[in-house]
């Protein structure tokens, strides 16, 4: 039966009380209120909002009437849904820290990957180099970032598993404070010896040293460093802890005094520079400690056909990003760059730096191979007495 309007004979004008969508209304838009924030029209407004009084009822059957209701109501959440829904990833520039001087071997590869991984999130990727500390300053800024994926880290092995165990109170935790989205590249260690030097393998240069105790030192990039790592590891598997290292500030000071002779032997890490010395006949490098060859240098042996299969060490360069970075940030991150990684015209630009690509990394296996690496190097650096406890 339709609705009949309700009215005193001396009303001049009809009381809606009896209004079909007025206790739906109030039902709408208490939710409207309680789930925008946003005030909401009264529900009597509905009614001159377009929703059908008594009197229009007549004209129209209540599921009519009730498909009325809930379209005006639907429209009331359009802009909400709508900003909603414009919100896209990235909508401003990303910061990639490099916590390292612009020109070095990290700040290279951190803008290769930047530039592709940017084109592919049709966005912007800075990168901002924070160096000091060894890579630890840089690091614990990115650390204490806002987690919102506009802040991202260039990480490596020497900044995120050699450093805290080295110096455990840095202001950051490794595990805790990142969030891993791949493994991008790694930099081979190798022993690279004067050129004067008779020996032309790793099994010469430890009979050498064996026959001439004390005659031989080791340079490096530094204490602490992947290669210095490496130095200490090659002396510990061929039985020589009679060899002292000589720290440098930087591989090419380093390279440059083996060159001249004034150290007869280095352990750096591949670069195109080395390969290049090392062709040219000024310096040898007699292994890479990998399990495959240097793509770059496929002429130097790997440290297993040397005789050495242990001898391993690479430093690793991956994009990190503050953890509790929201997931699906996470995620379109991960997808970018294995997107990246795969494409052959990055990969030959981190050949042509005598880096070793890494395909198809992603925050598990990155998260894996991190612990790989603390498992690795934690006794190394005890039994070398590089470790404060």
């Amino acid at each position: 039966m339709p609705f009949q309007e309700s009215r005193r004979p001396d009303s001049p004008a009809p009381v809606r009380r009896g209004c079909a969508m007025h206790k739906l209304g109030g039902f709408l838009f208490a939710l409207h209120n309680k789930w925008t924030g946003l005030p909401g029209a009264r529900a009597v407004g509905l009614c001159a909002a377009g929703i059908p009084t008594e009197q229009s009822m007549n004209k129209m059957t209540r599921r009519q009437a009730l498909n009325a209701g809930l379209a005006t109501f639907a429209a009331s959440f359009a802009p909400l849904s709508t900003a909603f829904g414009q919100t896209k990833y990235p909508n401003q520039p990303i910061r990639l820290i490099v916590p390292r001087p612009a020109g070095g071997v990290v700040d290279v590869v951190g803008r290769v990957w930047s530039n592709q991984a940017g084109a592919s999130l049709e966005g912007t990727i800075v990168v901002e180099n924070i160096g000091g500390g060894g890579g630890t300053i840089g690091t614990a800024q990115a650390a204490r970032a806002t987690a919102d994926g506009y802040t991202l880290l260039l990480g490596t092995t020497s900044d995120l598993v050699l450093n805290p165990i080295i110096r455990p109170n840095l202001g950051y935790d490794p595990v805790k404070d990142f969030t891993p989205i791949s493994i991008m590249a790694v930099s081979v260690a190798a022993i690279a010896v004067n050129a004067s030097l008779p020996v032309t393998s790793l099994k010469e240069l430890v009979a050498y040293a064996k026959a001439n105790p004390g005659k031989l030192s080791y340079g490096s990039a530094g204490a602490g460093t992947m290669a210095n790592l490496a130095g200490e590891l090659f002396k510990e598997l061929a039985g020589l802890p009679e060899i002292v290292h000589i720290p440098y500030k930087g591989a090419a000071p380093g390279i440059a005094d083996l060159v001249a002779g004034h150290i007869p032997m280095m352990a750096a890490n591949v670069s195109d520079s080395a390969i290049a010395l090392h062709r040219a006949g000024k310096i040898r490098l007699l292994a890479a400690a990998s399990e495959r060859r240097v793509t770059a240098a496929p002429e130097i042996p790997t440290s297993a056909e040397a005789g050495y299969p242990d001898f391993i060490a690479q430093l690793f360069m991956g994009v990190f990003t503050p953890a509790r970075t929201p997931q699906p940030v996470v995620d379109r991150l991960a997808a970018v760059s294995k997107q990246v990684m795969a494409d052959k015209d990055f990969q030959g630009k981190l050949i042509a730096q005598a880096f070793e690509p890494v395909q198809g990394s992603n925050p598990a296996a990155a998260k894996k191979y991190m612990a790989e690496e603390v498992a690795r190097w934690t006794p190394v650096l005890k039994r070398a007495g590089m470790t404060t406890n």
